[in-house]
């Protein structure tokens, strides 16, 4: 493999784990940690981004629980 080949590898895996990995965890933590308080606009702004990073977030969403304390019990 020459040194462009190897250069374009490391990008696009840079890219598909920013797009799969660190942006949707970002995106579920931000939510829980913000979600009964935040305004209109942010709420839009994220909607947007769930919808960009929806790919990621399905991924975790088996793994995720985010339900408020005190729900599921009797």
């Amino acid at each position: 493999m020459t040194h462009n080949s190897l250069l374009l590898l490391g990008a696009y895996s840079t890219i598909g784990v920013l797009y799969l990995v660190v942006v949707p965890l970002f995106l579920y933590f931000w939510m829980n940690h913000r979600w009964h308080i935040m305004g209109k606009i942010e709420r839009l702004a994220l909607y947007g981004l769930v919808f960009l990073f929806f790919p990621g977030l399905i991924l975790y969403a088996p793994f995720l629980n985010l339900r408020l304390n005190g729900q599921g019990e009797g």
